[in-house]
C-alpha cells in the first residue's frame, strides 16, 4: 500500500514569538489595550467603508469604544490565537491586527488569521510585510513545515490575497462555520517551507527593490499548486 514521504526531522517546531516584529513599512506588537485602541477603534469604525472591513469577520464592528477594549482584553490574554496589533511606520498609527493560531507544534503547522486593515492602508505594503514578517517568524526562525489561511469562500478579496502572497488552495470546507448567523463556507490555503525560499525572495523583491515593477501576483503565480496536484507515491514491496 502507498505511504507518505519520510519525514527525516521529527523536532517539535517551536511556538510564535509574543514579541515586536520590525519591518521596513510596519511593526507587529503584542496587543495592548490601553495604548491601542483610540487608533484602532478610529481607524476601523465610524464610516460605511470601515464598517465593510468586518462582513466576513466572526466579530465587529463594536457598539462602542468600551467594546472593544474588552475584546483586546481577551486577545492581550490569549495564547492561541495569538494577536498582534499591525502599526504603519509612515502613519505612526495602529491599523489592523493580526493572529497566529491553530498552533500545532507537534505536527509544525500553525495559520494565519483574525487579519483585517484599516481601509487607510489598503493597496499599500501593509499586509504584505505583515505576512512576511510572520512567515520568516514561522518558517525561518521556529520550524514550521505548513503555514494555512482561510477565509470565508465568499470572501473575494481574501482569496485574491492568498494567492498573491503565494498561498496554493487547496478547496472548499462546506458548510464549516456559522458566523454571525450565517453559513460559511471556508476556502483553504496552504503554504509548506519547500514554498517558503522562493516566495520569501519575490516578497522582499517586491517590497524592497526600487527598479522592480512585476506584481507580486505575477512573481508567485509558478508556485502555486493546483489542489488536485498529490505527491507521487512509490509502491511498497
Amino acid at each position: 500500500m502507498p505511504l507518505g514521504e519520510i519525514v527525516a526531522n521529527l523536532e517539535p517546531a517551536q511556538s510564535p514569538g509574543r514579541k515586536p516584529y520590525t519591518g521596513r513599512f510596519v511593526s507587529l506588537n503584542p496587543v495592548d489595550p490601553e495604548n491601542d485602541l483610540e487608533e484602532l477603534y478610529r481607524n476601523s469604525h465610524g464610516t460605511d467603508t470601515n464598517t465593510r472591513l468586518w462582513t466576513y469577520m466572526a466579530y465587529g464592528p463594536f457598539s462602542d469604544p468600551a467594546a472593544m477594549k474588552d475584546w483586546l482584553r481577551d486577545c492581550k490574554s490569549s495564547t492561541d490565537p495569538l494577536f498582534l496589533t499591525v502599526r504603519s511606520n509612515d502613519l505612526d498609527q495602529c491599523v489592523g491586527i493580526v493572529s497566529f493560531l491553530n498552533i500545532n507544534t507537534g505536527m509544525r503547522t500553525l495559520e494565519l488569521g483574525n487579519i483585517w486593515y484599516s481601509p487607510r492602508v489598503h493597496h499599500t505594503q501593509t499586509n504584505t510585510e505583515t505576512v512576511y514578517l510572520m512567515l520568516s517568524e514561522a518558517f525561518d526562525a521556529r520550524g514550521y513545515r505548513r503555514v494555512e489561511w482561510k477565509c470565508d469562500a465568499l470572501n473575494a478579496r481574501s482569496r485574491k490575497a492568498a494567492l498573491r502572497l503565494g498561498f496554493s488552495f487547496e478547496g472548499i470546507f462546506r458548510q464549516h462555520y456559522i458566523i454571525k448567523g450565517r453559513n460559511r463556507d471556508t476556502a483553504w490555503f496552504a503554504m509548506l517551507d519547500c514554498d517558503w525560499p522562493e516566495v520569501k525572495h519575490n516578497m522582499e523583491q517586491w517590497l524592497y527593490s526600487a527598479s522592480n515593477q512585476t506584481s507580486l501576483t505575477k512573481l508567485n503565480q509558478s508556485l502555486l499548486r493546483p489542489p488536485e496536484l498529490k505527491s507521487p507515491q512509490k509502491p511498497v514491496l
